[in-house]
């Protein structure tokens, strides 16, 4: 009779990626594979604080000889296993043993009168520290945890991004011709040219215009120049022309009062109205 093939729900496990269909007879299993540790502890205060807080004993008054009793039976049953995680819980036996001891002599008083410290205040004062920090890590342990209590949302949205035209009326398509018309202002170029201006020439001009006029006014001189469209450029060496008269004492500038209007005149005329002796 033929054995019916195996079903894919008859695999006990899987061996580098091929099934077992059942326990092979040359399994190995060493004697220390399996073992189950009911109470883990992290260093011998965390022992000697269970052993305390499981028998509600006060921590400020130690009953040291049935904790080291305990103490102990749990050192040697870890020996038996583990010789180099039993070092450090040997050296808490030791000290336990030394403050057992102190505790059986009597007590003597000191020289002073004072009372002897009890040889369980450094323990003490150990363990309620050791008691204080495990129970701030236990709160921090209890804060939520990334990774652990929740995990960090991370989501990617696929937009697609739509380009929407500008919608444009006449407004806006006259302040944008406008300003193109203000840049080309800005562009604009000129050519200057070089103007053969002389200043004596303009004092002879100013000289034969004055020389049949006892008095003109100033504005007047300067008129007949604006009428003929002269520039500025001419009237600036008008003006300079005007200047330097003055200074050689040919023309005198004249005004009765502040802000009244102001005269032009020749000073030989003037001279030559004041008598003909004085005429040079």
């Amino acid at each position: 009779m033929d054995t019916p093939a195996p079903q894919p729900e008859d695999v006990l496990a899987r061996l580098y990626g091929e099934p077992l269909f059942a326990i092979p007879q040359d399994l190995y299993i060493p004697p220390d594979a399996l073992e189950v540790f009911l109470d883990a502890f992290e260093g011998p205060l965390d022992l000697l604080l269970y052993l305390i807080r499981k028998q509600n004993f006060n921590v400020l008054d130690i009953p040291m000889a049935q904790v080291t009793g305990q103490y102990l039976a749990y050192v040697e049953q870890i020996r038996a296993t583990n010789l180099e995680l039993a070092g450090e819980y040997l050296l808490m036996a030791a000290l336990l043993i030394e403050i057992k001891s102190r505790m059986l002599l009597p007590v003597r008083r000191a020289d002073t009168g004072e009372e002897v410290d009890d040889p369980r205040a450094e323990l003490v004062r150990r363990l309620l520290e050791y008691e204080r920090m495990k129970e701030g890590a236990r709160r921090l342990d209890e804060l939520p945890l990334m990774g652990r209590d929740y995990l960090l949302a991370n989501a990617q949205a696929e937009l697609v991004v739509e380009a929407i035209p500008p919608e444009v009326n006449a407004d806006d398509l006259r302040e944008a011709w406008l300003g193109i018309l203000k840049r080309a202002k800005l562009n604009a170029s000129h050519k200057i040219t070089r103007e053969q201006l002389s200043v004596r020439d303009h004092m002879s001009q100013i000289l034969r215009r004055l020389q049949h006029v006892r008095f003109m006014e100033f504005t007047e001189l300067f008129n007949e120049r604006l009428d003929q469209g002269d520039p500025a450029a001419v009237l600036v060496v008008h003006f300079l022309a005007m200047l330097e008269l003055a200074r050689e004492s040919l023309l005198e500038i004249t005004q009765a009062e502040p802000y009244a209007p102001i005269y032009l005149r020749l000073t030989y005329i003037r001279a030559q109205a004041d008598g003909p002796d004085l005429i040079p």
